[in-house]
Parts: structure tokens; C-alpha cells; sequence
């Protein structure tokens, strides 16, 4: 069964200059792009889609660095996408991260981690809909 969910290429990997190598192993990983677009979260923003981990000691430190510097945020589609883009994505450590994976090749860092993906059908619905109106997506 075709599913959506959210990618968002973080402000390291944007700065960094791997935008098009993540998009390029979107791609490759056979997940279609149906939306996409670059922009620069306001601290509202960030706040507002990270607010699940607001109770959390690392949520102020998480929040200033979304907001650091533009982001660029796609909704991938295809069969089981969630799960296939999680494993694309890679551990959360790139240090545990597995060999090819977005975070080993691309992320600094636990914290700069280059990549975000939603964990679930709920949270994809989310996370999607934050960014993305229904008459954005192009399936």
C-alpha cells in the first residue's frame, strides 16, 4: 500500500551543500517526491512541529538549530514509505548509523543529524499536513 511522509533536510546538510546528494538518494531509493519546497523556519515554527518534545531537556537546543538556517522539507511517496525512508535515514548517532545510510554519509553529529523523518501513519498525517496543503501535493 502507497503511503506519504515527510523528509526535511536540516540546516547542516542544507548549509553543507548536500541537498541535491539526499534528494538524489530519495530518488534512487525509488520514493517519489510529491512535494517539496526550501524555507526557513520562523522559531514559532519550529516550536509548533517540535512541541511533542517540549517536556524534553534537548527541545530549546533543538529548536534553535531548525531555526539556524534554511531547510528544505518533501513529502516522499511509495510503498511502505515511512518504513523505507527510516532506513534510508539511518540511526538517529550517525556514530550507530549503518554504512550508506543519509546519516552516515551526511550528518555532523547526534544533534546535526542532517535528515528528518516521521515514524508513523499518524505522524506522517501531521507532520505533512504542517508543511504541505492538500493542492501542493502531486501524486
Amino acid at each position: 500500500m502507497s503511503e506519504i511522509t515527510l523528509s526535511i533536510i536540516k540546516p547542516d546538510a542544507v548549509r553543507n551543500g548536500y541537498t541535491g546528494k539526499i534528494l538524489a538518494q530519495i530518488q534512487a531509493a525509488d520514493l517519489k517526491i510529491v512535494g517539496l519546497r526550501m524555507l526557513q523556519l520562523s522559531r514559532k515554527e519550529a516550536e509548533g512541529f517540535y512541541a511533542v518534545h517540549k517536556e524534553r531537556p534537548f527541545y530549546q537546543e533543538l529548536v534553535e538549530f531548525m531555526i539556524s538556517g534554511p531547510v528544505v522539507v518533501s513529502a516522499l511517496e511509495g510503498e511502505k514509505a515511512i518504513e523505507r525512508y527510516r532506513k534510508l535515514m539511518g540511526a538517529t548517532d550517525p556514530a550507530k548509523a549503518d554504512e550508506g545510510t543519509l546519516r552516515k554519509l551526511f550528518a555532523e553529529s547526534l544533534q546535526n543529524n542532517a535528515v528528518h523523518g516521521s515514524d508513523a501513519p499518524e505522524t506522517s498525517r501531521v507532520e505533512v499536513a504542517y508543511f504541505f496543503s492538500s493542492v501542493d501535493l502531486v501524486s
